[in-house]
């Protein structure tokens, strides 16, 4: 059957394409696309080519699909699988099969799997990785979420801490401690906050810190410090960008002691050396956000690694079993990803979005992938509709739930945007 799909042939060269799909086999799952949230990843892609490590080497004859933060529903199931799966279930899918020994992910190595597409077929590697996974949810985009959100849990995961005294690594963040969340109300930073408020493992103080009033305004609007109390936790938002030494206030906040666990969601100098210089004793620096330059470097002080037990951690997207978190959270309602949703689209808006993400103000663009619809602001949906009734409702629907994505507007846009 045909598909179309946004495939990469080389450095910032991304194009929107119809062609025929192979024959499934019978280890193979055949699948249709219905959403795709756009990741900073798949930009980074895009501007390296096939000089990233997970984009073949070939694309320029052999372009595979891009996208990897996607959900849709099952179509068609070869026989090895039929035991597993069948026909009409909702799935997601976990891109990073770090199991298998292998960097190759759906979204950046195969020619015909990856969220930017209306039909796809699963390759056998997705399903043997156990990377293929039910959803059950009524609406697609929190599936689509799924993905990103499996990273932040994995970063909190990742983080660990040594008792004084041992040599026992103990995962995860520090559980009534100090947080921070440095540069941190971009969409993963949001992400990270609804985690931090709702999981089973929570701080007592959680600082998040940018240098936009605007994006911590609608931060601490989508989470109050009153809701955070709630929790148990003392939440304050803080723009560091007004302030002549940051280090000292935050410092002060942390009552003098340091953070135990510090977040970096921009992978700048700066950022990172203030992150290290409020670690507290045994404080870990969980480095965040992936870096274009291959060459990015900070300074960190070593003289508290020896004697204050300062360490550091990265992770690069989460596991499996992150992404079933995440699932199961959403499904319990514990966490809302939709808050992380600023931008609609169709596919038609993905290359232009993919290639200028960086240059686009606020958070998680979300695309269905069966629509023609160009990007859109979901505060610019008004403006819009002054011309065209599709986006007048749209606007009602969004208004009406503080301009935060929903099944209702989700099913709106299917049943009533333009196909693609």
């Amino acid at each position: 059957m045909k598909t179309k799909a946004v495939r990469i042939y080389g450095k910032k060269d991304l194009r929107l394409e119809e062609f025929e799909l192979p024959e499934m086999k019978d280890d193979e799952i055949l699948a249709h696309v219905i959403s795709d949230s756009i990741c900073m990843s798949s930009h980074k892609a895009a501007l390296q080519g096939a000089d990233h490590k997970r984009v073949p080497k070939d694309i320029d004859v052999n372009p595979t699909i891009i996208g990897h933060e996607f959900a849709g529903t099952i179509m068609q199931v070869g026989r090895k699988w039929q035991k597993k799966f069948r026909p009409g279930q909702k799935f997601s899918i976990q891109p990073a099969m770090a199991q298998t020994g292998s960097l190759d992910a759906p979204g950046y190595s195969f020619r015909y799997i990856g969220g930017d597409a209306t039909h796809v077929i699963i390759p056998n590697i997705v399903m043997e990785a156990d990377c293929l996974l039910q959803y059950d949810g009524e609406a697609f985009f929190p599936a689509s979420l799924s993905e990103p959100m499996s990273c932040i849990v994995g970063a909190f995961h990742a983080s660990y801490h040594i008792p004084p005294g041992t040599y026992n690594h103990e995962m995860g963040i520090r559980k009534g401690g100090k947080m921070a969340l440095l540069a941190g109300v971009g969409p993963m930073g949001l992400g990270a906050i609804d985690y931090a408020l709702h999981s089973d493992r929570r701080p007592g103080l959680l600082v998040v810190t940018d240098i936009d009033d605007n994006r911590l305004s609608r931060a601490a609007c989508i989470f109050t410090p009153e809701h955070a109390a709630k929790q148990g936790i003392k939440l304050l938002y803080v723009n560091t960008g007004k302030m002549n030494d940051p280090v000292k206030h935050l410092k002060e906040l942390s009552e003098g002691t340091g953070f135990d666990d510090v977040f970096v969601f921009a992978p700048v100098k700066p950022v990172v050396e203030q992150a290290d210089a409020i670690l507290g004793f045994d404080g870990c620096l969980n480095f965040f956000a992936g870096p274009t330059n291959p060459q990015f470097r900070a300074e960190f002080n070593f003289y508290n690694v020896h004697y204050a037990f300062t360490h550091i951690v990265g992770t690069s997207g989460g596991n499996t079993d992150d992404m079933r978190e995440s699932l199961k959270l959403m499904g319990e309602g514990k966490i809302n990803p939709a808050v992380i949703i600023t931008h609609v689209g169709g596919l038609d808006a993905v290359v232009d979005t993919t290639l200028n993400l960086p240059q686009i103000p606020g958070g998680k663009k979300l695309i269905y992938t069966n629509v023609s619809m160009p990007l859109i602001s979901l505060y610019k949906l008004e403006e819009a509709g002054k011309n065209d009734p599709f986006y007048a409702e749209l606007h009602k629907i969004v208004a009406k739930n503080d301009y935060i994505w929903s099944l209702e507007a989700e099913k709106y846009l299917l049943a009533n945007a333009r196909e693609i």
